[in-house]
């Protein structure tokens, strides 16, 4: 055998036990249990000695003992909703618990999505299935090895719900804004269809009357640029608001091209926040005050939950908000 053979060699358990100085079944319950029960400096040895022989476990040889294939599924719809942030949250989640991800783009609705979520389950390629859309299962339908879990973030249309219609963000920027002096608020809404927008819609409506201020109005938007255009020239002279929330970032731009054909200056005579921190928000004249949603911690937390289950432990859940503000410069103190 030449050197070169046996540098190519993946290094085995057996040496990584003996470079810690451990016993290959302490190695086992390392990687088995993240290390947990071993006392540390035994864990140290061992993390230092899997980190320098750059050691990963043979999959296929642990599935074949243990009858697992560590492995997990990640179900998610192609084109009615882009999850790409939850994915790449979900898919370093499940890698630092020692597992590989599949991931499965899946045409049609929800039904299709259980009937594939079944077959996945039949064929025991792996050891969980994680949807990131909703399932038409009923819960008596669930595959309970392997495991499936099901993220509660999006309804049946894809709609979020839960976290992702958390409104507080809306309490907070008017909060803030009040504090700037301004004192006339106008909402754009989103569709009304939607929990979130019907959620930010009623905080709008809930912080205006608890702090005293006035609300111009709610716009029936529908989470358009045109909607923001519409919604600005559908304020009467006379009861222009100092400050507009608008439903997200789209609504927002509108707003802005509403706002130069009035010959409003913003955040001189109106200042303006949208939601969703867009990549483009920072670039625009001026930038836009707007909600950041941490879509990579929607992602963990959904696989958080389905290693959990597969471990037979309770998850540890991050329970900080998804949602923060990004203040730029299309807030300011309220015209004089």
């Amino acid at each position: 055998m030449t050197d070169q053979q046996t540098n190519d060699r993946r290094p085995t358990i057996l040496q990584v036990a003996q470079l810690a100085g451990v016993s290959h079944q302490t190695v086992s319950r390392y990687l088995r249990f993240e290390g947990k029960g071993l006392k540390a400096p035994t864990r140290e040895r061992v993390e230092a000695a899997i980190n320098e022989l750059n050691y990963r476990p043979n999959l296929v040889a642990r599935s074949m003992r243990t009858r697992t294939t560590g492995r997990v599924a990640v179900l998610m719809p192609p084109l009615a909703f882009n999850p790409a942030r939850m994915l790449a949250g979900a898919t370093q989640a499940a890698h630092d618990a020692g597992y590989t991800v599949e991931v499965i783009a899946q045409e049609g609705g929800a039904e299709a999505r259980g009937v594939r979520m079944l077959e996945l389950a039949d064929s025991r390629q792996v050891d969980g299935i994680l949807s990131l859309a909703p399932v038409s299962l009923r819960e008596d339908q669930f595959p309970a090895d392997p495991v499936a879990v099901v993220s509660a973030d999006f309804d049946d249309e894809m709609r979020g719900i839960g976290e992702l219609a958390d409104a507080k963000p809306v309490e907070e920027m008017i909060e803030r804004l009040a504090e700037l002096g301004h004192r006339r608020f106008y909402h754009v809404a989103g569709a009304d269809n939607f929990m979130s927008a019907r959620a930010r819609a009623q905080m709008f409506l809930d912080t205006v009357d608890r702090l005293g201020l006035v609300s111009v109005g709610v716009y029936p938007g529908d989470w358009s640029g045109q909607s923001g255009i519409d919604a600005v020239h559908a304020i009467r002279s006379g009861d222009e608001p100092t400050a507009i929330i608008a439903a997200n970032d789209l609504v927002a731009t509108g707003v802005m091209r509403g706002a130069v054909e009035r010959g409003w200056d913003i955040p001189g005579t109106v200042s303006l926040t949208g939601w969703d921190n867009q990549l483009v928000d920072d670039f625009l004249t001026p930038s836009l005050t707007s909600v950041d949603v941490n879509l990579e911690n929607v992602g963990r937390k959904a696989m958080t939950r389905l290693i959990a289950r597969l471990r037979n432990t309770e998850p540890d859940l991050s329970t900080e908000s998804i949602n923060r503000v990004v203040w730029r410069e299309s807030t300011g103190p309220a015209p004089q």
